[in-house]
């Protein structure tokens, strides 16, 4: 009979220990999340920058903690963070906003089931045998925040940035380039706050000049049709820039040109020398490089968001390729202009 009690106390207390399971690696998780991209593209300008990435850390970690309390109050919590994960989000983040609302149900069956369970006087245990939940919920992340925190932090803090915002020669592994001055070439931020996508920069010299939509581009009745390669060659914004990279003009004046994938990975540099990085041809891979690069003058400025590169070569139809300052090599939908992704033209020196 005993054994039978002690069996039937296990399946009442098991939807809770698998919500606080749960509920601790999605904490952990989103913390890492956080901490690996707050250094990787929050780290710029002030501290309230680096804010946001920490927000998903609390979105977890403040409904876990409440749920180990009051499980029926935490539990309806996590389930509206969950349902607006689902309804908000693209499908990566609905995929783990479903299963917070799982979490969440778990939180309410198993308050549920102890407002029915008849209380007992608990025996004597240790202090932290009665607070393990909570030990596990907020040591877990400390230690992934820390951890992070001691690989990525002396980087950040060691960057160099002469703040010279010029024209800049830079020689790199094999590649020489004088890489245009602060202005229409580079961090030419847009009214709406971040910069020319690979699509605006391509087509610019497409009739009307300029980063205004065009005839034939964009959003048609069949879809969205992208500029392509052939249009980042032939009428691609730093065709237009002037000789000292200041001002765009009306005709082409061949001074400047957008720089290829491998160039721009070959100029990576690290304390303003070259990284010695080579790109293998493919993307969503990391470049070889003698050292690790990293966002840093004269290539880049750590006082801007933008870690990508925007460079001339297109993957697809759709996507454009980009590089990171730390030598990482992806592509993305041509149109995706945002706050981190930029471009910065080029001219033999």
């Amino acid at each position: 009979m005993i054994g039978c009690l002690k069996m039937l106390e296990s399946v009442r207390r098991l939807p809770g220990h698998v919500a606080t399971g749960l509920a601790i690696a999605f904490t952990t998780f989103w913390t890492y999340w956080g901490a690996g991209e707050m250094y990787h593209e929050g780290w710029w300008g002030g501290w309230y920058n680096r804010l946001p990435y920490l927000v998903p850390i609390a979105v977890c970690l403040v409904p876990t903690l409440l749920a180990l309390t009051w499980p029926i109050v935490g539990g309806a919590l996590i389930v509206l963070v969950g349902v607006f994960a689902v309804i908000m989000f693209g499908r990566g983040v609905s995929i783990l906003g479903v299963l917070m609302a799982l979490v969440g149900g778990l939180f309410l069956v198993d308050g549920m089931a102890k407002r029915r369970a008849v209380q007992e006087e608990a025996p004597s245990v240790p202090w932290w045998r009665r607070n393990l939940r909570y030990l596990l919920a907020l040591g877990a992340p400390v230690v992934v925040f820390l951890t992070v925190s001691a690989v990525m932090l002396p980087v950040v803090l060691t960057r160099v940035d002469d703040g010279d915002r010029g024209a800049r020669l830079i020689e790199g592994n094999g590649v020489a380039l004088v890489w245009a001055p602060e202005g229409p070439g580079w961090n030419w931020k847009q009214p709406w706050g971040g910069y020319p996508s690979w699509h605006s920069v391509a087509l610019y010299g497409v009739p009307p000049v300029g980063l205004d939509d065009k005839p034939g581009y964009g959003r048609q009745d069949g879809g969205y049709v992208y500029a392509s390669g052939e249009n980042m060659a032939a009428t691609n914004l730093c065709r237009y820039l002037s000789a000292d990279g200041t001002r765009l003009m009306d005709e082409p004046q061949d001074v400047w040109r957008m720089p290829t994938t491998d160039e721009v990975v070959r100029s990576l540099v690290r304390h303003g020398e070259s990284a010695g990085c080579a790109w293998n041809g493919e993307i969503r891979s990391q470049a070889a490089c003698a050292v690790r690069p990293d966002k840093e003058s004269p290539l880049w400025a750590t006082d801007r968001p933008v870690i990508y590169y925007w460079t001339a070569d297109a993957y697809s139809e759709n996507r454009g390729i980009f590089v990171a300052y730390n030598g990482m090599v992806n592509a993305t939908v041509k149109s995706g202009g945002n706050p981190r992704h930029s471009y910065r033209c080029v001219q033999e020196p």
